[in-house]
Protein backbone atom coordinates (compact mmCIF):
# COMPACT_ATOMS: atom_id res chain seq x y z
CA UNK A 1 0.00 0.00 0.00
CA UNK A 2 0.89 3.69 -0.41
CA UNK A 3 1.75 5.54 2.49
CA UNK A 4 1.38 8.85 2.42
CA UNK A 5 3.98 11.52 0.65
CA UNK A 6 6.46 13.45 3.27
CA UNK A 7 6.25 16.12 4.93
CA UNK A 8 6.45 18.94 3.42
CA UNK A 9 6.19 23.17 4.73
CA UNK A 10 4.43 25.86 2.97
CA UNK A 11 5.93 28.20 0.97
CA UNK A 12 3.42 30.77 1.66
CA UNK A 13 1.43 31.61 4.82
CA UNK A 14 -2.10 33.60 4.39
CA UNK A 15 -4.18 35.43 6.81
CA UNK A 16 -7.88 36.35 5.18
CA UNK A 17 -9.90 39.09 6.65
CA UNK A 18 -13.26 37.66 5.36
CA UNK A 19 -15.69 39.65 7.21
CA UNK A 20 -15.50 41.56 10.24
CA UNK A 21 -15.72 39.02 13.00
CA UNK A 22 -13.15 36.20 10.83
CA UNK A 23 -10.09 36.12 10.00
CA UNK A 24 -8.70 32.73 8.23
CA UNK A 25 -5.65 30.73 8.17
CA UNK A 26 -4.56 29.70 4.49
CA UNK A 27 -1.38 28.01 3.19
CA UNK A 28 0.13 26.78 0.39
CA UNK A 29 2.77 24.07 -0.71
CA UNK A 30 4.20 21.74 -3.19
CA UNK A 31 4.40 23.44 -6.73
CA UNK A 32 3.74 26.71 -6.77
CA UNK A 33 2.77 26.41 -10.54
CA UNK A 34 0.94 22.82 -10.57
CA UNK A 35 -2.80 21.97 -10.21
CA UNK A 36 -4.31 23.71 -7.28
CA UNK A 37 -6.24 21.68 -4.80
CA UNK A 38 -7.63 23.15 -1.97
CA UNK A 39 -8.18 20.37 1.02
CA UNK A 40 -11.56 21.35 3.17
CA UNK A 41 -11.57 19.61 6.42
CA UNK A 42 -13.91 17.67 8.58
CA UNK A 43 -15.54 18.26 11.52
CA UNK A 44 -17.05 21.21 11.70
CA UNK A 45 -14.65 22.48 13.45
CA UNK A 46 -11.25 20.19 12.95
CA UNK A 47 -8.63 22.36 11.42
CA UNK A 48 -6.51 20.98 9.17
CA UNK A 49 -3.32 19.08 10.12
CA UNK A 50 0.23 18.33 8.94
CA UNK A 51 -0.51 15.72 7.56
CA UNK A 52 -3.36 17.12 5.46
CA UNK A 53 -1.11 18.33 2.69
CA UNK A 54 0.27 14.60 2.43
CA UNK A 55 -2.38 13.33 0.23
CA UNK A 56 -1.36 15.29 -2.77
CA UNK A 57 2.08 14.52 -5.15
CA UNK A 58 4.04 17.85 -4.08
CA UNK A 59 5.58 17.90 -7.44
CA UNK A 60 2.06 18.08 -9.36
CA UNK A 61 -0.14 20.01 -7.13
CA UNK A 62 -0.48 23.45 -5.79
CA UNK A 63 -1.80 22.18 -2.46
CA UNK A 64 -3.79 25.08 -0.54
CA UNK A 65 -5.08 24.16 3.00
CA UNK A 66 -7.47 26.79 4.72
CA UNK A 67 -8.64 26.26 8.71
CA UNK A 68 -12.66 27.27 7.87
CA UNK A 69 -14.18 29.54 9.78
CA UNK A 70 -13.65 29.32 14.42
CA UNK A 71 -11.38 26.27 13.41
CA UNK A 72 -7.50 25.69 13.59
CA UNK A 73 -5.92 28.38 13.35
CA UNK A 74 -8.11 30.82 12.10
CA UNK A 75 -9.80 33.13 14.77
CA UNK A 76 -11.59 33.78 16.73
CA UNK A 77 -11.42 30.08 17.50
CA UNK A 78 -14.46 28.65 18.03
CA UNK A 79 -16.81 31.36 16.89
CA UNK A 80 -19.84 30.38 15.76
CA UNK A 81 -21.31 34.45 14.91
CA UNK A 82 -21.86 34.90 11.01
CA UNK A 83 -20.44 30.87 10.82
CA UNK A 84 -22.89 29.11 8.52
CA UNK A 85 -22.77 26.74 5.11
CA UNK A 86 -23.50 30.00 3.09
CA UNK A 87 -20.40 32.04 4.44
CA UNK A 88 -17.76 29.18 4.13
CA UNK A 89 -18.83 28.82 0.77
CA UNK A 90 -18.16 33.07 0.03
CA UNK A 91 -14.55 31.99 1.92
CA UNK A 92 -13.70 29.41 -0.34
CA UNK A 93 -14.60 32.31 -3.41
CA UNK A 94 -12.24 35.09 -1.63
CA UNK A 95 -9.33 32.60 -1.08
CA UNK A 96 -9.70 31.53 -4.89
CA UNK A 97 -9.57 35.50 -5.79
CA UNK A 98 -6.99 36.25 -3.85
CA UNK A 99 -4.88 33.49 -4.78
CA UNK A 100 -5.43 33.84 -8.82
CA UNK A 101 -6.49 30.74 -9.19
CA UNK A 102 -9.36 30.50 -11.93
CA UNK A 103 -10.34 26.83 -11.02
CA UNK A 104 -9.68 24.21 -8.60
CA UNK A 105 -9.50 20.71 -7.69
CA UNK A 106 -11.78 20.24 -4.38
CA UNK A 107 -10.65 17.32 -2.22
CA UNK A 108 -12.85 16.96 1.47
CA UNK A 109 -13.89 13.83 3.72
CA UNK A 110 -16.62 13.48 5.99
CA UNK A 111 -18.19 17.10 6.63
CA UNK A 112 -15.56 18.68 4.49
CA UNK A 113 -17.12 16.35 1.61
CA UNK A 114 -20.76 18.41 2.61
CA UNK A 115 -18.42 21.35 2.06
CA UNK A 116 -16.99 20.60 -1.18
CA UNK A 117 -20.24 19.38 -2.61
CA UNK A 118 -22.29 22.49 -1.56
CA UNK A 119 -19.53 24.58 -3.21
CA UNK A 120 -19.43 22.74 -6.46
CA UNK A 121 -23.35 23.11 -6.94
CA UNK A 122 -22.82 27.08 -5.98
CA UNK A 123 -19.55 27.55 -8.38
CA UNK A 124 -19.26 24.53 -10.82
CA UNK A 125 -17.11 26.59 -13.40
CA UNK A 126 -14.67 27.18 -10.36
CA UNK A 127 -14.23 22.94 -9.65
CA UNK A 128 -12.01 21.33 -12.02
CA UNK A 129 -12.60 18.12 -10.16
CA UNK A 130 -13.85 16.78 -6.95
CA UNK A 131 -11.99 14.07 -4.54
CA UNK A 132 -14.68 13.27 -1.77
CA UNK A 133 -14.40 10.73 1.30
CA UNK A 134 -16.71 9.46 3.34
CA UNK A 135 -19.73 10.97 1.96
CA UNK A 136 -21.95 13.01 4.36
CA UNK A 137 -25.01 14.76 3.04
CA UNK A 138 -26.02 16.57 5.89
CA UNK A 139 -29.90 15.98 5.95
CA UNK A 140 -31.54 14.56 8.95
CA UNK A 141 -31.44 11.26 8.83
CA UNK A 142 -27.44 11.90 8.17
CA UNK A 143 -27.07 13.75 11.39
CA UNK A 144 -29.51 11.41 13.52
CA UNK A 145 -27.60 8.46 12.34
CA UNK A 146 -24.45 9.66 13.94
CA UNK A 147 -25.82 11.57 17.19
CA UNK A 148 -29.56 9.73 18.07
CA UNK A 149 -29.86 6.08 16.38
CA UNK A 150 -27.87 5.15 14.17
CA UNK A 151 -23.66 4.50 15.05
CA UNK A 152 -24.69 3.97 18.46
CA UNK A 153 -25.34 0.20 17.76
CA UNK A 154 -22.22 -0.78 16.73
CA UNK A 155 -20.42 0.81 19.55
CA UNK A 156 -23.06 0.75 22.07
CA UNK A 157 -20.03 0.73 25.13
CA UNK A 158 -18.88 4.14 23.60
CA UNK A 159 -22.09 5.40 23.19
CA UNK A 160 -22.74 5.63 27.09
CA UNK A 161 -19.90 7.50 27.54
CA UNK A 162 -21.47 9.85 24.78
CA UNK A 163 -24.79 9.65 26.29
CA UNK A 164 -22.98 10.32 29.38
CA UNK A 165 -22.79 14.53 30.26
CA UNK A 166 -26.51 14.91 28.61
CA UNK A 167 -28.34 12.54 31.28
CA UNK A 168 -30.13 15.43 33.28
CA UNK A 169 -31.00 16.92 30.04
CA UNK A 170 -33.20 15.57 26.92
CA UNK A 171 -31.43 12.52 25.48
CA UNK A 172 -33.75 12.59 22.41
CA UNK A 173 -32.16 15.62 21.07
CA UNK A 174 -28.81 14.78 21.78
CA UNK A 175 -27.21 17.43 19.43
CA UNK A 176 -29.48 20.43 21.26
CA UNK A 177 -28.36 18.92 24.43
CA UNK A 178 -24.81 19.40 23.78
CA UNK A 179 -25.20 22.73 22.31
CA UNK A 180 -26.75 23.82 25.55
CA UNK A 181 -23.90 22.85 27.86
CA UNK A 182 -21.28 24.70 25.46
CA UNK A 183 -22.95 27.55 27.16
CA UNK A 184 -22.34 27.03 30.01
CA UNK A 185 -20.50 29.11 32.57
CA UNK A 186 -18.62 25.95 34.25
CA UNK A 187 -15.57 25.52 32.68
CA UNK A 188 -15.14 21.66 34.04
CA UNK A 189 -18.98 20.72 32.51
CA UNK A 190 -18.16 22.39 29.29
CA UNK A 191 -14.78 20.52 29.15
CA UNK A 192 -16.28 16.75 29.85
CA UNK A 193 -18.95 17.42 27.05
CA UNK A 194 -17.01 18.52 24.41
CA UNK A 195 -14.12 15.48 25.24
CA UNK A 196 -17.49 13.05 25.04
CA UNK A 197 -18.45 14.75 22.18
CA UNK A 198 -15.01 14.53 20.20
CA UNK A 199 -14.06 11.41 21.86
CA UNK A 200 -17.35 9.36 20.22
CA UNK A 201 -16.30 10.55 16.55
CA UNK A 202 -12.92 9.36 17.09
CA UNK A 203 -14.14 5.81 18.37
CA UNK A 204 -16.53 5.59 15.80
CA UNK A 205 -14.02 6.34 12.78
CA UNK A 206 -12.15 3.89 12.73
CA UNK A 207 -11.79 0.63 11.99
CA UNK A 208 -9.18 -0.55 14.49
CA UNK A 209 -8.95 1.34 17.70
CA UNK A 210 -6.51 4.17 17.37
CA UNK A 211 -5.31 5.79 20.57
CA UNK A 212 -3.49 8.39 18.49
CA UNK A 213 -6.30 9.65 16.75
CA UNK A 214 -8.17 9.69 20.47
CA UNK A 215 -5.57 11.59 21.94
CA UNK A 216 -5.54 14.42 19.20
CA UNK A 217 -9.40 14.47 19.60
CA UNK A 218 -9.18 14.85 23.14
CA UNK A 219 -6.76 17.58 22.98
CA UNK A 220 -8.97 20.68 25.28
CA UNK A 221 -9.17 22.98 22.93
CA UNK A 222 -10.00 21.21 19.66
CA UNK A 223 -12.60 19.26 21.52
CA UNK A 224 -14.18 22.74 22.59
CA UNK A 225 -13.27 23.86 18.96
CA UNK A 226 -15.09 20.53 17.10
CA UNK A 227 -18.14 20.58 19.63
CA UNK A 228 -19.04 24.18 19.85
CA UNK A 229 -19.33 24.93 16.01
CA UNK A 230 -20.07 21.05 15.69
CA UNK A 231 -23.34 21.34 17.42
CA UNK A 232 -23.85 24.74 15.92
CA UNK A 233 -24.22 23.09 12.50
CA UNK A 234 -25.91 20.04 13.61
CA UNK A 235 -29.41 22.08 15.43
CA UNK A 236 -29.31 24.35 12.37
CA UNK A 237 -29.30 20.90 9.56
CA UNK A 238 -25.80 22.19 8.61
CA UNK A 239 -27.29 25.11 7.02
CA UNK A 240 -29.19 23.15 4.22
CA UNK A 241 -32.00 22.77 2.80
CA UNK A 242 -34.23 19.50 2.75
CA UNK A 243 -32.23 17.28 0.35
CA UNK A 244 -30.15 20.02 -1.00
CA UNK A 245 -27.27 17.94 -2.39
CA UNK A 246 -28.54 15.64 -4.23
CA UNK A 247 -31.62 17.79 -5.75
CA UNK A 248 -28.80 19.85 -6.94
CA UNK A 249 -26.67 17.10 -8.19
CA UNK A 250 -27.59 18.11 -11.72
CA UNK A 251 -24.96 21.27 -10.94
CA UNK A 252 -22.35 18.41 -11.01
CA UNK A 253 -22.77 16.91 -14.85
CA UNK A 254 -19.56 17.99 -16.12
CA UNK A 255 -17.49 18.25 -12.88
CA UNK A 256 -15.76 14.79 -12.57
CA UNK A 257 -15.21 13.12 -9.35
CA UNK A 258 -13.97 10.81 -7.56
CA UNK A 259 -15.62 9.16 -4.41
CA UNK A 260 -13.76 7.44 -1.89
CA UNK A 261 -15.73 5.39 0.75
CA UNK A 262 -14.86 2.93 3.21
CA UNK A 263 -17.59 -0.37 3.10
CA UNK A 264 -17.39 -0.51 7.11
CA UNK A 265 -17.83 3.58 7.57
CA UNK A 266 -19.99 3.40 10.63
CA UNK A 267 -20.48 7.27 10.91
CA UNK A 268 -20.84 7.86 7.16
CA UNK A 269 -22.65 4.55 6.15
CA UNK A 270 -22.57 3.77 2.26
CA UNK A 271 -25.84 4.44 1.49
CA UNK A 272 -25.04 8.56 1.32
CA UNK A 273 -22.17 7.79 -1.30
CA UNK A 274 -24.10 5.49 -3.57
CA UNK A 275 -26.97 7.42 -3.66
CA UNK A 276 -24.56 10.83 -4.80
CA UNK A 277 -22.95 8.25 -7.26
CA UNK A 278 -26.34 7.91 -8.54
CA UNK A 279 -27.54 11.49 -9.04
CA UNK A 280 -24.03 12.04 -10.00
CA UNK A 281 -23.29 9.85 -13.67
CA UNK A 282 -19.51 11.34 -13.70
CA UNK A 283 -18.54 10.47 -10.55
CA UNK A 284 -16.21 7.10 -9.94
CA UNK A 285 -16.65 5.07 -6.74
CA UNK A 286 -13.88 3.70 -5.16
CA UNK A 287 -15.13 1.55 -1.89
CA UNK A 288 -12.13 0.29 -0.10
CA UNK A 289 -13.17 -2.88 2.21
CA UNK A 290 -10.37 -2.94 4.54
CA UNK A 291 -11.39 0.93 6.25
CA UNK A 292 -13.66 2.93 7.68
CA UNK A 293 -14.28 6.93 7.39
CA UNK A 294 -10.85 8.13 9.17
CA UNK A 295 -8.29 9.22 6.50
CA UNK A 296 -5.76 7.74 8.35
CA UNK A 297 -6.23 4.19 7.98
CA UNK A 298 -3.53 2.39 5.60
CA UNK A 299 -6.29 1.69 3.13
CA UNK A 300 -7.90 4.26 2.77
CA UNK A 301 -4.55 6.38 2.44
CA UNK A 302 -3.69 4.16 -0.21
CA UNK A 303 -7.19 4.71 -2.10
CA UNK A 304 -7.09 8.74 -1.40
CA UNK A 305 -3.59 8.59 -3.32
CA UNK A 306 -4.54 6.51 -6.18
CA UNK A 307 -7.53 8.75 -6.16
CA UNK A 308 -5.54 12.43 -6.14
CA UNK A 309 -3.11 10.59 -9.11
CA UNK A 310 -5.82 9.53 -11.38
CA UNK A 311 -7.81 12.76 -11.38
CA UNK A 312 -4.32 14.48 -12.10
CA UNK A 313 -3.84 12.19 -14.97
CA UNK A 314 -7.42 12.90 -16.33
CA UNK A 315 -7.25 16.58 -16.26
CA UNK A 316 -3.72 15.88 -17.85
CA UNK A 317 -1.71 17.77 -15.20
CA UNK A 318 2.05 16.91 -14.19
CA UNK A 319 5.40 18.49 -12.59
CA UNK A 320 5.55 21.03 -15.57
CA UNK A 321 2.53 22.90 -14.40
CA UNK A 322 -1.06 23.18 -13.91
CA UNK A 323 -3.99 23.93 -15.92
Amino acid sequence: MQPLFPEIKPYARHRVQVDAGHNLYVDESGNETGLPVIFLHGGPGSGCEFDSRRFFDPAVYRIILVDQRGSGRSTPQGEIEGNTLQNLIGDLEQVRDLLKIRAWVVFGGGWGSTLALAYAEHDPKQVLGLILRGVFLGRPADIDWIYKEGAKAFFPEYWADFIAPILDLDQATPCESYHELMTSGNDLVRMTAAKAWSVWEAHCSNLHPNARLLNHYAAPQRALTRCRIGTHYMINGCFLEPNQILAQAGQLKDIPGIIVQGRFDVLTPMAAAHALHEHWPGSEVMIVREAGHSATEPAMIDALLRATKALAQRLDAGPEGGL
